[in-house]
């Protein structure tokens, strides 16, 4: 009995210790068939091969475009927003890197002052911090979002680092750190900003909000908003949240993270792998992607350009994957999915009880999409029940009947009906909060 116990736990530590490593050899074992792929596409689509254009030509070059998608490594996305349309006008942004730390950069995308005049824009504009995932995907996933609160604010963005690229020398970064990044970076920005928690970030924000509340911090925001945000996961329940309560949370520790191999900069650092969750994602939806691979090629072959073009685009961005430390992952399970402390008012933070009913000058609103099968109808809206002293002419409750997850932040629907309600919520604290206007560039 015992041996069998040491057996099962040398095996359990062997997983833990080679996974990352199985998954980085299978990625350089296609090396050469990669290779082989990317000349095959190059033959196939040169302009001097006479066969190129016949049905084996773009069969053959369909067939290799497909397999190297399939086999690379996909990077961090570039945010290419160095130019947005804003009233039917080009209006030229600039990246600023505003602080640092080894785990985000505060990024503000900076509006051209004579782009705005000639948009008929003012030359200022409600600051804006957007609060990106720190979930499996880069900040690039609100590329949309971005773009649409340029519209009318100055726009920065939680630019959050792939773990493996930290050194273990930088220590640890956790769930409490995370809150504590969020007070810094407002502080970074400057007095009463509005604040945006999309999906995951919603429980440290409005953590982090209501302890800067509770201690009159003047960098406290003026306004919060959490799109699709887990603050009450115990409502409207969905697959992934009953997947985080059907396990007990040993059973995560001991499947979920792995370590970083070598040659990357956090080699040794114990982490929940992009990786693992792109495939788990990918398993629940295995013949909605098996299909839109099968379109691409069919796509290919046809010389179809615009659905070739939205296939890349999406899977270029879905593919890319950052890793996240041990302690915030497991944290972030314990706390948001397992045991709800900040919806049972239990949270606290450095020893120090996380007391949301401080909350009384931020003002508050919520956006849920009706089909959401990420974060249900409910677990967003919680927040206002929980923040029983925002005044009621400073909060918005807002359910979108058409759009899922993604839709509550992107796409057609956000930019038509979702971002003037949120633009509109914005600017009725700004006017509340009585503060100075910030240049916009």
């Amino acid at each position: 009995m015992l041996r069998c116990i040491v057996r099962q736990a040398i095996r359990r530590h062997l997983k833990r210790r080679m996974l990352y490593s199985l998954h980085e050899f299978s990625y350089y074992s296609a090396a050469p068939y990669r290779l082989g792929a990317q000349l095959a596409r190059s033959f196939w689509s040169s302009p001097f091969n006479p066969a190129a254009e016949t049905a084996i030509g773009r069969t053959a070059y369909a067939a290799a475009e497909v397999f190297e998608g399939l086999t690379r490594r996909y990077g961090k996305p570039a945010w290419n927003l160095d130019v947005v349309t804003i009233d039917n006008l080009p209006v030229r942004t600039t990246q600023q890197t505003i602080w640092t730390s080894p785990w985000c950069r505060l990024i503000r995308f900076a509006r051209d002052l004579g782009d705005l005049k000639r948009a008929g824009k003012p030359a200022d504009g409600p600051a804006v911090l957007i609060v990106a995932p720190l979930s499996g995907h880069y900040a690039t996933l609100l590329r949309g979002t971005v773009e649409g609160f340029l519209q009318d604010h100055d726009v920065y963005v939680t630019d959050w680092v792939n773990a493996r690229q930290v050194p273990m020398l930088e220590g640890r970064f956790d769930f409490f750190d995370y809150i504590d990044h969020i007070r810094e970076m407002l502080t970074a920005i400057g007095p009463r900003v509005h604040v945006v928690g999309v999906c995951q970030p919603g429980p440290p924000v409005l953590a982090a909000c209501a302890l800067m509340a509770e201690d009159m911090d003047p960098h406290r925001p003026l306004s919060m908003t959490y799109m699709g945000s887990p603050i009450d996961a115990r409502l409207s329940p969905t697959v992934t949240n009953r997947l985080a309560e059907a396990r007990p949370f040993a059973w995560f520790r001991s499947n979920m993270i792995h370590t970083v191999p070598l040659p990357y900069p956090g080699a040794g650092r114990r982490v929940y792998p992009g990786f693992v969750q792109l495939y788990s994602f990918m398993s629940m939806n295995e013949d909605r992607h098996r299909d839109a691979q099968h379109d691409y090629f069919q796509n290919l072959v046809a010389g179809d350009g615009d659905e070739v073009q939205k296939h890349e685009e999406f899977y270029d961005e879905y593919l890319s994957v950052l890793d996240l430390t041990e302690e915030f992952y497991l944290q972030t399970i314990d706390i948001v999915f397992q045991n709800h402390l900040l919806a049972r008012n239990e949270l606290e933070h450095r020893g120090r009880k996380v007391d949301l009913t401080k909350i009384t000058d931020i003002g508050l609103m919520t956006v849920e999409g009706e089909k959401d099968d990420i974060s249900g109808v409910g677990q967003t809206q919680a927040a206002h029940g929980l923040c029983p002293n925002v005044p009621e002419d400073r909060r918005t409750l807002y359910v979108h009947p058409e759009v899922g997850h993604y839709g509550v932040f992107n796409g057609r629907r956000f930019r038509d009906d979702i971002y003037p309600r949120v633009r509109d919520f914005i600017a009725r604290n700004e006017a509340a909060g009585d503060v100075s206007r910030r240049a916009a560039a």
